[in-house]
């Protein structure tokens, strides 16, 4: 078996990583660039306003790409099991392997690792994507699995999710999945318009969409949740059970969810409390203070004030 331009000739497309994948990584880098691009502009800042202003740029962005990457990630939900397995329909031949699921907004990834790699002559070291979200057909995607000849327990956990399974559990994942993006690219524009408020700036009117923004995140959290309303059938491999959990970006969504909510509260409470500090923080005294100083400072041209001051001298006619 040899490589053609990177892919394998049994493989039509390259196989996405049950962790990271090039969407994820493209949103980092860019949430990194403009994090570095913020941070070339604070010594030019004075004073305490500096730390103000870094803290607020560092924890906006850190709200912006939380929100985004967890679109992209696969993590929603994750189990791992190691189990003795049939490598291959109709064959007695049993591999010791790490099996994992992988289920994201849009599909499940499901893993298979060698315990060594090596075993019968073959390289054991599987990573399959499965897609289930609008507009890509899963059964398809399964189909053409069983064509390609799969790995007897990738083929039987990826069967649990099909539209024709017993389980029942396909159209629940698709339709979760698709309104928790939903509600999340909706959180994402409140992030935009509470970052446009602030910068306007009107205080309270950013933090009131900093509190819409973690309540779409927490309707997003919902969303995924209601899957488990239908119950998940027994994934059983050997004689070990693959039971699913919730994942990282399941806890990352409920925590950027609650940061936002204590933001949004705390610049509302300031609001009505203490608006001063809240003003300080925000860097909006200091320049309202210099601005009073720039006015104080007139610069008159004596010339013409001590002309108007001067008493008016009376005409003189000459005499013919």
């Amino acid at each position: 078996m040899t490589l053609f331009d990177g892919i394998y000739p049994f493989y039509s497309q390259q196989r996405k990583a049950a962790g990271f994948n090039i969407s994820t990584i493209i949103v980092i880098v860019v949430f990194l660039t403009l994090a570095c691009s913020f941070l070339l502009i604070i010594p030019g800042i004075r004073g305490r306003a500096r730390l103000y202003w870094t803290l607020r740029a560092l924890l906006s962005l850190f709200m912006g790409v939380g929100i985004v990457v967890v679109q992209f990630t696969g993590d929603w939900e994750t189990g791992w099991v190691q189990a003795n397995a049939s490598y291959k329909s109709f064959s007695r031949t049993m591999v010791n392997v790490d099996i994992g699921v992988h289920i994201g907004l849009e599909g499940v990834n499901i893993t298979l690792k060698g315990n060594p790699v090596n075993q019968i002559n073959e390289t054991i070291n599987y990573n399959e994507y499965f897609s289930w979200s609008f507009g890509s057909n899963y059964d398809h995607s399964y189909s053409e699995g069983l064509e390609k000849g799969l790995p007897s327990p990738i083929l039987y956990v990826a069967e649990k999710f099909t539209s024709q399974s017993p389980c029942a559990v396909h159209r629940q994942y698709r339709i979760s999945g698709h309104y928790a993006s939903a509600t999340l690219w909706v959180a994402f524009c409140t992030w935009i318009i509470s970052n446009i408020l602030f910068s306007m700036p009107a205080l309270v009117y950013g933090g009131y969409m900093l509190l819409v923004t973690g309540a779409f995140m927490t309707f997003s959290l919902l969303s995924f949740s209601t899957v488990r309303n239908s119950p998940m059938c027994l994934i059983q491999i050997g004689t070990a059970i693959l039971r699913v959990v919730y994942g990282g970006s399941f806890w990352l969504t409920l925590v950027i969810g609650l940061l936002c909510f204590v933001a949004g509260i705390t610049v509302v409470a300031l609001h009505h409390l203490n608006l001063d500090l809240l003003k300080t923080f925000f860097d909006l005294r200091e320049d309202k203070t210099e601005e009073y100083q720039e006015m104080a400072e007139v610069h008159v041209n004596s010339y013409f004030v001590n002309k108007a001051l001067a008493p008016s001298q009376p005409l003189e006619t000459n005499n013919v």
